[in-house]
């Protein structure tokens, strides 16, 4: 009984989370706008979602207790890419892009900074 629940919570959250930016994606996609996404609150939501994803990666806990952040940041990172394209300048995302690729690498280069990025 209690492992068939964990099973059904675990894998009812990985949906849930599946389906969390859908609304959003569809609503840019429908209005051919931008217009009501925050770009600066997309950013920050995104780097705390590649913080704590290189942070769990780092220290070798079970995928399975992190897996919803790899689907939130893919819904992210598309979301953003609209805002870049319906605002006209997607090639101003290529610094973006460039910064969270290279933070992945940088958080683990020593201890303390993956640390010191997870602190409150």
């Amino acid at each position: 009984m209690e492992a068939g629940l964990l099973w059904f919570c675990n894998w009812s959250t990985l949906g849930v989370c599946a389906a969390l930016k859908l609304p959003q994606i569809y609503a840019q996609l429908a209005a051919r706008s931008a217009r009501g996404i925050s770009l600066p609150s997309l950013l920050l939501e995104l780097a705390g979602f590649l913080v704590f994803l290189r942070y769990q990666h780092y220290y070798g806990n079970p995928l399975l207790t992190y897996l919803e952040y790899p689907i939130l940041i893919v819904q992210d990172i598309v979301l953003l890419l609209f805002v870049f394209h319906f605002n006209g300048n997607v090639k101003q995302a290529l610094p973006y892009m460039a910064v969270f690729v290279s933070s992945w690498f940088i958080l683990s280069l020593q201890k303390w900074i993956i640390d010191l990025a997870m602190q409150e």
